[in-house]
């Protein structure tokens, strides 16, 4: 058993702790809001966000940074604009040898990125380790069987995560491939969101099939161009992740979009559903693509729907007007 400090007590952080603290770990949730943290500890759950999921008195909750410097394994679930920031705060405090995980998914925006970058930038001597893969919050938090990965190009501190939060409901791979675990997980977020807009646009199946597929080719295609292993994107944190993004309505991205295909602004959208992470990795999705030299119609669409203004309705049309290719093109 290892002391293990989750550092950010929304949904997905909260559902980490009480999971690790089920299977015998000594666990503390940190958050910078007391009056997040007073709340969960007046309710015994996160009311907001896992309702009905009890947060146990032997989880320590606090709002004291320098009580990560106990932790074998710190683990970052805080938005994407908080990692840099909540990084730095951590690097006093960190003990020799812990290791550093991060749970959220996306790119920094402006920077282009990835998290565990950021956190090996704020971290200096670190290897930072993504965890990745299909897993709501709500699902993990009632112990519900989940498969995810866990990657970093230390492959030692892989492992020791693996090892330390692997359990009967949780399934842990490890990968090499941090480049694509992160990137797939990230942009998932994109067509997840498009995936929401076709649903409110009230198409169907077909369609749905047809924005995955074609949506997981874009992210591969970039993906590789950034060096990472195909194949890492027909695993858990590639089609894994896009499935259940794409598919279910704890996704917060899918909701988003269905708002958005049923009539609302984007920003009315997010202002309702709350953090959304394919609306904000929408505009760096875009412009890496248009960096890198990587064409990505899709994510494309996405980016010019969420801050161009451009009308939902247009956009299965025009994307079903390109001209036509090979498939593998």
């Amino acid at each position: 058993m290892a002391n293990i400090t989750i550092l950010g007590s929304g949904g997905w952080g909260t559902a980490l702790a009480v999971m690790a603290n089920r299977h015998g770990h000594t666990v503390t949730l940190w958050s910078p809001f007391e009056d997040e943290i007073a709340s969960i500890r007046r309710h015994g759950q996160h009311k907001k966000l896992l309702p009905d999921i009890p947060v146990e008195p032997s989880i320590h909750l606090t709002c004291d940074i320098r009580e990560v410097s106990d932790a074998d394994l710190v683990i970052l679930a805080v938005p994407s604009f908080a990692i840099a920031s909540t990084a730095a705060q951590l690097r006093p405090y960190l003990k020799k040898g812990a290791v550093v995980a991060n749970a959220g998914k996306g790119l920094e925006e402006g920077t282009y990125r990835r998290f565990t970058e950021v956190i090996e930038g704020a971290l200096p001597g670190i290897a930072a380790v993504a965890l990745s893969g299909p897993s709501h919050a709500e699902e993990v938090g009632r112990g519900i069987p989940t498969v995810v990965v866990s990657a970093s190009r230390d492959a030692a501190a892989a492992k020791r995560v693996q090892e330390l939060l692997m359990n009967p409901t949780f399934r842990i791979y490890t990968s090499s491939d941090v480049v694509g675990v992160e990137l797939g997980g990230a942009l998932k977020n994109v067509i997840a969101l498009a995936a929401g807009i076709c649903d409110g646009l009230g198409m169907g199946d077909n369609t749905k099939a047809a924005l995955m597929t074609r949506g997981l080719a874009e992210i591969t295609r970039l993906g590789v161009k950034l060096g990472a292993d195909p194949i890492t994107f027909g695993g858990l944190s590639g089609m894994g992740d896009l499935i259940v993004t794409c598919g279910s309505m704890h996704s917060r991205n899918r909701r988003a979009g269905m708002l958005i295909g049923g009539g609302l602004s984007p920003a009315e959208a997010v202002e309702r559903v709350g953090t959304v992470e394919g609306y904000l990795v929408a505009g760096t999705a875009y412009h890496l693509a248009n960096k890198m030299g990587v064409e990505m119609p899709i994510a494309e669409t996405c980016y010019r729907i969420c801050y161009e203004n451009y009308p939902p309705e247009r956009a299965v049309t025009a994307l079903m007007s390109r001209p036509g290719c090979q498939e593998t093109d």
